[in-house]
């Protein structure tokens, strides 16, 4: 998202006057005071996230920051998506669904794409928030219906779409749906000429690893850890990469390795402590513990 050629710093403070708040107040929470000034000079721009937190504590919606400077309303429709993704990566399932109810209306997504996006993660909250395994697996199946036909290979966001089903799935304990789900989703995405963002690839690796684990079916289990890890050193990059060597670990532990196990934990712990994600650094060790005590 660029808010390049938006006016947006006049748009903000602007705002802020109106609203009857210092750059301070309006800083509290979601940024420094130096950034706010900086905003608004457009010295630099806001993420996202920060820009969602600016709107409400302004009391306006965020696309007053696009609709205000500009018809090419297709931005703020990207940006919502940007933002729900944010959300997604932090389980923020709430915060989700907040967008989702603010949005289903608008008819910027009654677009093919935007709208299956939305009906998409709508599923995703149905089953976190409400629990609803069968509405949340209906509302994803309607979202894959939007676009993809059974003669033909799935697209991209058509397999992260089954991903999702294949994660509920599992999360609900039908795990050997699940890992049919999974399989079907790898097959897919090995059938792609290209794959635009990688993570797929591991997120499909990580829940079919988890899925097998909890089926005892271990040995199976480490060799899509091994693959996810590979994943991630090819690619450079740390999503679910702490995760995966947790999973390692705890494969090897209930296989009797305890010694590699304990390896294999300490280095998620040291990966999800640069990763300063103090709340599965604590998770990692507690379960290291529990772990090893009855191993």
């Amino acid at each position: 998202m660029s808010l390049v050629g938006y006016n947006f710093g006049e748009i903000l403070r602007s705002s802020r006057v109106f609203k009857g708040l210092t750059e301070a107040q309006l800083a509290e929470g979601i940024c420094s005071e130096v950034d706010i000034i900086q905003f608004e000079k457009e010295e630099k721009y806001p993420t996202i996230d920060q820009l969602f937190k600016m709107a409400s504590k302004l009391e306006v919606e965020l696309n007053h920051f696009f609709d205000i400077a500009s018809t090419d309303t297709y931005n703020y429709a990207i940006a919502v998506t940007e933002l729900i993704k944010k959300y997604k990566r932090e389980r923020d399932y709430a915060a989700i669904n907040e967008i989702i109810q603010k949005e289903q209306d608008n008819p910027l997504f009654k677009h093919t794409s935007f709208n299956q996006f939305l009906v998409w993660h709508q599923g995703i909250c149905t089953y976190y928030l409400e629990g609803d395994r069968k509405q949340s697996i209906g509302l994803l199946d309607e979202a894959l219906n939007m676009t993809h036909q059974e003669q033909t290979g799935m697209s991209e966001r058509e397999i992260e779409i089954l991903t999702s089903m294949a994660i509920i799935e599992k999360d609900s304990g039908n795990l050997d749906k699940a890992v049919e789900l999974f399989q079907n989703a790898l097959n897919e995405l090995t059938g792609l000429p290209q794959v635009l963002d990688s993570r797929i690839w591991l997120r499909i690796l990580y829940g079919l690893a988890q899925a097998l684990s909890k089926l005892e079916r271990y040995e199976e289990s480490l060799i899509y850890c091994s693959k996810g890890i590979d994943n991630c050193i090819y690619e450079e990059n740390m999503y679910l990469f702490g995760e995966l060597y947790y999973q390692t670990g705890m494969n090897y532990i209930k296989l009797g390795k305890e010694n590699k196990g304990k390896e294999y934990l300490e280095k998620a712990v040291m990966i999800f402590k640069l990763q300063k994600n103090e709340k599965f650094v604590s998770l990692v060790t507690n379960e290291m513990e529990k772990l090893l005590k009855y191993c």
